[in-house]
């Protein structure tokens, strides 16, 4: 991977907060005969009809013949350490051809540059900077979604932070404040719940690959829990600074029924910045 330390940090965080953290399953949870959580029962739903996405949640892993096409040079030995991650957490850009990413000439230029020697100060893992969008959701990471009648919170153990999704019918802010999350309202189409997010600065990252975004980016995402442990996820990404045409991403995300998310600090866990050469 282009930005091997930046994985290693990130995946590694998911590995030792599992170690910690004791078993519990939610009340509630559906179970089978043998006394497993049943993740394909029906998903549940609130009081209005809506699905209730809440729970702990990660991104499925991609294959990983399919992860090691995106890992050059690596012949498998990449630190992806117990939760293998989605192919957009390595790329957002995995499904084009290299040279075919619909990149503005700028972006194009500064993704050249990108190798496996050559690592930024600006890389999230290493500096301890928030995930931001998408990576609060592609990472190989829990989240965790708390739905409410006018708000959905979204927390990340990854960095310890949330992003608030309103839902009480307000709009965007004409003016609003640069910010890593972005400001994000919701609603529901039939069982998706639709996400719009505007906002951002122009400090995020896309990936671990080190893909970056403007401060023009538009996020538009989409959740569908199709039973009671699967969710699809779809996210476009808007950015005319950045991409030629908007970019699409799908994946599924599974529910994490018997656990839940614990207290994670980059700042006093990352070890490896003392250490890097710098380009």
């Amino acid at each position: 991977m282009r930005r091997v330390l930046l994985v290693v940090t990130m995946v590694g965080m998911t590995g030792v907060a599992d170690a910690q953290w004791v078993s519990y399953v939610a009340k509630g949870t559906p179970m089978t005969r043998d006394g497993r959580p049943n993740l394909t029962a029906p998903a549940p739903r609130t009081a209005k009809g809506t699905p209730d996405l809440s729970g702990v949640w990660q991104a499925e892993g991609a294959s990983i013949p399919e992860l090691i096409k995106l890992l050059p040079g690596s012949g498998g030995q990449n630190g992806l350490g117990e939760d293998i991650p989605t192919k957009y957490f390595v790329n957002l850009l995995a499904d084009f051809a290299p040279g075919t990413e619909p990149l503005q000439p700028e972006a194009a230029a500064a993704a050249r540059g990108l190798s496996l020697t050559s690592v930024s100060k600006d890389d999230v893992g290493l500096a301890c900077l928030p995930s931001g969008v998408p990576l609060v959701v592609t990472a190989p990471a829990p989240f965790k979604f708390v739905q409410t009648a006018g708000l959905t919170v979204m927390l990340s153990e990854a960095d310890n932070t949330f992003r608030q999704i309103f839902t009480d019918g307000r709009s965007h802010p004409a003016d609003p404040t640069p910010s890593w999350m972005g400001s994000s309202v919701g609603h529901w189409d039939g069982d998706a719940f639709v996400v719009e997010t505007i906002g951002f600065n122009d400090r995020g990252q896309l990936d671990a690959m080190g893909h970056r975004h403007s401060d023009a980016l538009r996020v538009t995402e989409r959740y569908r829990r199709r039973d009671y442990g699967h969710m699809d996820v779809e996210m476009t990404f808007t950015d005319p600074k950045t991409f030629t045409r908007p970019v699409t991403i799908k994946f599924g995300a599974r529910l994490r029924p018997d656990t839940d998310l614990i207290e994670y600090f980059c700042s006093e866990n990352e070890k490896d910045r003392a250490r890097v050469a710098f380009n």
